[in-house]
């Protein structure tokens, strides 16, 4: 089941359902690149405000932030609104993604940094949650059918392992440009803190930056812990799927059709007829694989 197949437009409410998790349809697809370019562009003010910029400029990138967050709140009651059981959408890890790419922002432009009733260090917490937008993206990698076509399961796998890295690199800098930057005259920016992780993940360790608090150096096992588990794992992955791929052979059952089977197959696993191992053309294979 793809993410446009597991339902129709039928009144306004599933209409709306169908067209934000649709990405065969102009429309849907539209939707989808929509949001990752809106996303991209909160994910760059994120990291263009760590620079030396003039007020007049971070005034500008916070206006545009304020329109798009506004973006994304539309989404997130829409996709609550469109959703058959409003419950289970509200505890969906994507929406709660959503949210949390939502509610930093919103409370930003409800209680600005100049109050004197908030704690200054509070406030940046809030703003460090801003990082965390980047996961927004995991929401088009559930199943290889992109708004630009379908991709095979191992080129999606490859594409997950690239965006697990990328989401370790950005999260990780991110965090650590907040908590270093005060003390570590060696962090100025996020380019700073994003050298930083990629020295300190890739072990290479060249020594120029160093977390000095004790939150950074917390920061950076995690970092190191997250590289070390998640990025095996989905190589694994993908060797996994290689591995499984180079044992099938493309033997056309004549009963059923299936193409895909194990090279010392002599039955087909589906229907059980006996197979004839003679290799087929591609384009046959693509005819002829239909499910009965």
């Amino acid at each position: 089941m793809t993410r446009s197949d597991n339902i129709k437009p039928g009144n306004f409410r599933e209409t709306v359902e169908f067209y934000l998790i649709d990405c065969r349809t102009p429309l849907g697809r539209s939707i989808d690149i929509t949001i990752i370019l809106l996303n991209l562009l909160v994910c760059a003010i994120f990291v263009i405000e760590t620079y030396d910029i003039s007020e007049a400029a971070r005034a500008f990138l916070w206006r545009i932030e304020l329109f798009v967050v506004a973006l994304f709140v539309l989404e997130y009651f829409a996709r609550l609104y469109g959703a058959p059981n409003r419950k289970r959408q509200l505890l969906d890890r994507y929406s709660l993604i959503d949210l949390l790419a939502i509610l930093p922002t919103l409370f930003q432009a409800t209680f600005p940094i100049s109050s004197l009733s908030l704690n200054i260090s509070f406030v940046k917490m809030i703003r460090v949650f801003k990082v965390f937008r980047i996961f927004r993206f995991l929401r088009f990698l559930t199943d290889p059918n992109f708004f630009f076509g379908s991709v095979s399961l191992e080129v999606l796998k490859v594409v997950r392992l690239v965006t697990t890295i990328l989401i370790i690199f950005f999260v990780g800098s991110g965090i650590f440009y907040y908590v270093e930057s005060p003390a570590n005259d060696g962090v100025r920016n996020f380019g700073d803190a994003f050298y930083f992780t990629v020295v300190a993940l890739s072990t290479v360790g060249f020594g120029d930056i160093t977390p000095v608090t004790e939150a950074g150096k917390l920061i950076t096992v995690m970092m190191i812990i997250s590289g070390i588990i998640l990025i095996p794992w989905q190589a694994s992955q993908i060797v996994k799927e290689w591995i499984l791929i180079s044992k099938k052979t493309n033997v056309l059952c004549p009963q059923c059709g299936l193409s895909e089977h194990d090279i010392d197959a002599d039955y087909c696993k589906r229907c059980g007829h006996y197979l004839y191992h003679e290799k087929i053309p591609e384009k046959k294979v693509a005819e002829g694989d239909r499910s009965p």
